[in-house]
């Protein structure tokens, strides 16, 4: 507000001819003309352009609003915006306008706000601006009029509200200069006049009726024009009144009291902008002041200095009286000014004093007594540090008994023990605001003892450390610690915090946001600009309270932790994020960089643990039945039982080969036959091969098989000391649990060969499509490869033989195994006793106990070696 203020009166005085603007950025307009007009056609931004002349045939007839201010015009034709019946802001300052077609608004009737301040017109245009009767407010000082008179038309201006003439060559105000305004009601008027003011003749002003009359003329030649100023806004009530460049270039120095009249008008406030002021001069306002209905005085920007007349008596202040509620000292380059008459009793009667730019470092042990009516104190914007402003020779005893606002921001302050020693006797004190400076270093922030009223804190734009919290007033309502570079929280102070309600934690480095964070009382909370990533619901689960959030602008970790704690607080409504969903956006992970939170949605079985366990005991469920069912129908069971059992077979034979016992290649082949084809393996194949000049040396179970030994060892013993196997295919082969064994043991003999030591003797007809799962290598085999076929007929039968021979190769000489043939099997009655078919002899496979199955195996071949004595005798092969 104050800023805004200073703004306008600058600019209603003609504050604004020092200024140049900057440059803008030029935007592209689509019919490639130099301004910009907007998509509804509404608005046409030439500002900046360096256009010489109005580009009128770029401009639709639909615009409200042109800026050609800062560009090079010279003049307004009648032309230039005779087709913009809709205008009603049109800004044209800072150009060199000399010349405004009397035609130039006359189809612009619309218009309301007019602005040719800061050109070269030398007369002022009343022709041109007699069609606009529904203007409100009209800038068109600073132009190079020589006198201020304004023309009848003027009086037609009913809806007129401000109103800013005048110039620099401007030399004094007349009479009747303004009598057209007599019966307007304005809202704001500024004059301007020459640096060197000529005349002004009384009553010249008495005739404007305004509430904030703004005076820019310098009275260093004539100073007796002031009490006329002052006699003609006698008996007006106004809200601000300045007056800039009183005296320009000289201090006053003479003795009439020149601002006598000021006890006679009525304004909320009253403002001295730059100027040269002396102490003499300050005087002569302020015992004014202190019997005037002013209640608010600002002295900014002015050159204040001495008087070299002046002396100290060592008397009382002349100012004692000042009753005001509010003084503002503002950029004032010489901090004299505090104590321009050696005493601060002017300031003991103000409630509101700020003193902001005046850039002092000290303050005196009686300036404290004297402020004793002051309310709020701002000293903001100087140059204050820790050992000046808090004086421990200093008696701070019942100072500053009405304070309750106490601002010292912008300063060198670096001590927070000292400033809570300095405070802790301002018995009211309620507002600290100590922001922008150097606070904050665990040094300086132990043994701190603050006012118990303390409740509005407002410390942003410092150093803290979180030990730094310790030294914080726990009574405060309201806590602004943004911008304190902050990387952690120390929960301790906010365990003892506990009526906070608002607290401000934007901009820091706040890695992460504690769990346990318990602020019972807390409503709103801003941890936007920080650096943690993890954000939940528990996070702020212990602030019942707590009804505003903004934490935006956080490198964000997308992840279903974030989504479930936006859904839950956006579903509630219990928590309203301010700054959602704009500031909202993933930094992790690098896929979802910038993608807007708000996007993000992660499907519910990404964030949900509890589906997540179902599923995926279901699928393993699923996988593990599949696999069964599997295993099922190819026989994998079956195929790792004949593996477990082949490991421990060779497992066994290694045992005894590291015992010395060597094995040695024994057989021509081995023949695996099921004993139902054992009448034909004993009736026609064995004489065949073994009843020969050359004959071979086979070996089948009945006979070969070492008695007492495990089953599967003789198998694989007996397969591997074979040159070749003799498959004797049947029905009766296929379910036969045993030669099934023998199939496999052979095919892991030849794995990674081609089967050539494999010869298949298809003894009855077989459809390999018929075999079970487990046959894959038989049906391969079947298929791929040649096998011998048993005829039938009887004549071709010598042929199947040859066909055998020659596949079995010569009979070359063989080596003895480790025992004979008559060691491995006993002769009754000249019958050789080997066993019972392998059907009846053999234990299950399965059967892993080797105790159980030798045992079994002994009784079984006990028993059925008395059935062989009336089985048909099988003569032996010598060796």
């Amino acid at each position: 507000m104050i800023w805004k203020l200073i703004h306008f009166s600058a600019l209603l005085l003609g504050a604004l001819t020092s200024l140049t603007p900057s440059s803008p950025t030029t935007t592209a307009n689509t019919d490639g003309g130099p301004c910009h007009i907007d998509n509804s056609g509404r608005s046409a931004d030439c500002l900046g352009r360096q256009l010489d002349s109005v580009p009128w045939r770029q401009f639709p007839s639909t615009l409200e609003n042109i800026d050609l201010s800062y560009n090079k015009l010279q003049a307004v034709h009648a032309d230039d915006f005779l087709h913009l019946p809709r205008l009603r802001i049109l800004k044209l300052q800072y150009n060199n306008i000399s010349h405004i077609d009397n035609d130039a608004f006359k189809n612009n009737t619309l218009l309301e706000y007019l602005n040719i301040f800061n050109n070269s017109l030398q007369e002022i245009p009343a022709t041109a601006l007699t069609p606009l009767l529904n203007l409100k407010e009209l800038y068109m000082s600073n132009n190079l009029y020589r006198h201020a008179t304004l023309d009848e038309s003027f009086s037609r201006f009913g809806k007129l509200q401000v109103l800013s003439m005048g110039g620099p060559l401007v030399a004094g105000l007349r009479k009747a200069d303004f009598q057209a305004l007599k019966n307007i009601q304005l809202q704001g008027f500024a004059i301007k006049c020459s640096s060197n003011l000529s005349y002004y003749e009384p009553g010249s002003l008495k005739v404007i009726q305004t509430k904030q009359m703004g005076f820019d003329m310098a009275i260093d030649q004539r100073p007796n024009a002031l009490p006329h100023m002052l006699s003609d806004l006698a008996s007006k009530t106004f809200s601000v009144i300045q007056f800039r460049n009183l005296f320009e270039f000289m201090y006053y120095m003479g003795k009439e009291d020149i601002f006598q009249g000021l006890k006679d008008i009525t304004a909320h406030q009253l403002i001295f902008h730059r100027g040269k002021y002396n102490e003499n001069l300050m005087r002569m306002a302020l015992v004014n002041l202190q019997v005037a209905p002013i209640k608010r005085l600002r002295l900014q920007y002015i050159d204040f200095a001495r008087s070299p007349t002046f002396v100290d008596s060592g008397a009382g202040s002349s100012v004692t009286e000042l009753a005001l509620d509010k003084l503002d000292l503002w950029y004032i380059s010489n901090p004299d000014v505090l104590r321009f008459d050696w005493r601060f009793t002017w300031f003991n009667k103000i409630k509101e004093l700020s003193i902001q730019h005046v850039y002092f470092n000290s303050v005196p042990c009686d300036a404290w007594v004297e402020m004793a009516g002051v309310e709020s104190l701002d000293v903001s914007n100087n140059r204050l540090w820790n050992e000046y402003i808090f004086n421990q020779r200093c008696n701070y005893r019942g100072a500053m008994p009405n304070l309750h606002t106490f601002k010292m921001s912008t300063n060198d302050l670096t001590s927070l023990k000292d400033l809570s020693s300095l405070t802790r006797e301002f018995q009211q004190l309620q507002v600290l605001d100590f922001s922008h400076n150097k606070l904050g270093s665990a040094e300086t922030s132990q043994g701190c003892v603050w006012q118990k009223n303390i409740t509005r804190l407002i410390a942003h734009h410092n150093e803290f450390v979180s030990v730094a919290l310790h030294c914080l007033p726990t009574t405060v309502h309201y806590l602004d610690l943004s911008y304190c570079n902050l990387d952690q929280l120390d929960m301790t102070y906010f365990e003892k915090a506990t009526n906070l309600k608002e607290l401000l934690l934007s901009g820091n480095k706040i890695k992460f946001i504690p769990s346990k964070w318990t602020s019972p009382s807390l409503q709103s909370l801003a941890l936007d600009g920080n650096s943690f990533g993890l954000i939940s619901k528990a996070s702020f689960q212990d602030m019942p309270q707590l009804s505003h959030l903004m934490a935006g602008n956080n490198p964000y970790h997308c992840t279903c932790e974030l989504h479930a704690f936006v859904e839950d607080t956006i579903s509630k409504g219990k928590v309203n994020l301010t700054d959602w969903p704009q500031n909202y956006r993933c930094y992790h992970p690098e896929a979802l960089l910038n993608t807007v939170v708000s996007k993000f949605l992660p499907g519910q079985v990404a964030c949900d643990i509890r589906l997540v366990i179902i599923i995926c005991v279901a699928t393993t469920t699923a996988v593990i039945l599949i696999l069964m069912l599997i295993c099922y129908i190819f026989d994998l069971p079956w195929y790792t039982k004949a593996t477990y059992q082949i490991i421990r077979a060779k497992y066994r034979a290694h045992k005894e080969k590291a015992a010395g016992e060597l094995g040695a290649f024994a057989y021509h082949a081995f023949i695996s036959y099921s004993h139902c084809d054992a009448d034909w393996v004993r009736d026609q194949l064995l004489p065949c091969l073994e009843n020969n000049r050359n004959p071979y040396r086979l070996c089948i179970h009945e006979r070969d098989f070492m008695p007492g030994r495990w089953i599967i060892d003789n198998i694989i013993e007996n397969i591997e000391n074979s040159r070749k196997v003799i498959f004797v295919l049947s029905r009766h082969f296929v379910n036969s649990e045993w030669c099934n064994y023998e199939l496999y043991f052979a095919q892991q003999r030849a794995m990674g060969k081609t089967f050539s030591d494999v010869i298949l003797v298809v003894k009855e007809p077989i459809d390999p499509s018929s075999l079970p799962s487990k046959y894959c290598k038989l049906k391969k085999m079947l298929s791929t490869k040649t096998y011998l076929e048993w005829p039938q007929q009887a004549n071709q039968q010598a042929f199947f033989w040859e066909q055998l021979r020659s596949v079995l190769g010569k009979p070359a000489a063989t080596q003895r195994g480790r025992f004979s043939v008559k060691s491995r099997t006993s002769s009754v009655g000249g019958v050789s006793v080997i066993g019972p078919p392998v059907e009846d002899r053999r234990p299950e496979v399965g059967d892993t106990n080797a105790d159980k199955e030798a045992a079994l195996e002994n009784k079984i071949i006990k028993r059925d070696n008395d059935e062989l004595l009336n089985q048909r005798q099988i003569p032996m092969v010598a060796f």
